[in-house]
């Protein structure tokens, strides 16, 4: 466990032991309901989901845990800090490796427990019961564009910035104007133009070029580091996608894309939309959209243009 995730796991049990004393179902109150909210429940890093049937039950300024449990069948542990299962779908030890439910919020893994925090208006927040043999700690995931760029984090929306190679070229306008589609205004710099503290930033351009930035870097030592289950090669030129082990599952060459989120201790996400050469960052931007990155923790575009979500699955073919 990384010092950043054991840390963030103390707050949330002393967050949520103070908040079963002060009061039952705490963070639960008077007020409007928050609007535009969308909680999507998932195992396997996202490849199936949990039925629910019916509109999302939600009454006043709810918690995160309330609204999971006004939702769903849900059982605690920790004194309610954390989730044990839901609807039935348990943690513990599954095929001897460890399995446990996280939770994200606007795509990035929540540092607080989920009965000490409100939801905020257009959140999305998703819980996912997966395997963290390789890290318990991913930090960032894709799958709920538009965020965090349309919503922000913590109910404060953060300024947008999309950091090219090539600017004129054909992935940065396609993924500009996606953001702009919903009402992003993303401002556009060349790569490597300087530090944004506290905003979202998108690299696009090939890993040779962005995989030497401080934020994006992590990638290319596994998910251990990033959170991310692909590793470009040294020369950038070859992707390799991992399975829910670590193990590389499939290799990428030429054509190849990526598109991949990560989180160094508590700064604003770092968003890449990259690929073993142009070719492969053009595919990955033609990627970057709501249906194609849903519910998937990072995805990888072939060659060929299938996209393929990672950590690969195995069993599919």
């Amino acid at each position: 466990m990384s010092r950043r995730s054991a840390t963030a796991r103390s707050a949330v049990l002393s967050l949520s032991v103070l908040c079963a004393l002060l009061a039952a179902g705490c963070g639960l109150g008077i007020g409007p309901a928050p609007s535009a909210i969308h909680l999507a429940v998932t195992r396997d890093f996202g490849a199936s989901a949990l039925s629910h049937s019916g509109p999302l039950k939600i009454v006043g300024q709810e918690t995160d845990m309330g609204l999971l449990e006004r939702n769903y069948t849900v059982s605690t542990r920790y004194g309610g800090g954390f989730v044990q299962s839901i609807d039935g779908l348990a943690g513990g030890q599954e095929a001897g490796r460890p399995v446990d439910w996280f939770y994200y919020v606007n795509g990035v893994q929540a540092s607080k427990g989920a009965a000490a925090t409100n939801v905020n208006p257009g959140d999305h927040i998703w819980w996912d019961r997966h395997d963290w043999s390789q890290t318990d700690d991913v930090p960032a995931v894709v799958g709920s564009f538009p965020e965090p760029f349309l919503n922000g984090l913590d109910g404060k929306r953060l300024p947008v910035r999309v950091e090219c190679t090539n600017v004129p070229g054909f992935a940065c306008q396609t993924v500009t104007r996606r953001l702009r589609d919903f009402g992003v205004p993303a401002a556009i710099t060349q790569a490597g133009s300087g530090g944004a503290p506290e905003t979202l930033r998108l690299l696009v351009g090939p890993w040779v070029d962005v995989g030497g930035d401080l934020d994006a870097a992590s990638i290319a030592s596994g998910p251990r580091s990033s959170g991310v289950y692909a590793r470009p090669s040294k020369t950038g030129h070859a992707l390799a996608l991992l399975n829910e082990q670590g193990q590389t599952a499939r290799t990428l060459g030429a054509g190849a894309g990526l598109l991949a989120a990560t989180r160094s201790e508590e700064d604003a996400p770092v968003w890449v939309i990259t690929g073993t050469d142009e070719a492969g960052v053009n595919r990955a931007a033609g990627a970057f959209n709501q249906r194609t990155l849903a519910s998937h923790f990072a995805v990888a575009v072939t060659p060929q243009g299938q996209a393929l979500p990672i950590p690969v699955d195995e069993s599919q073919p």
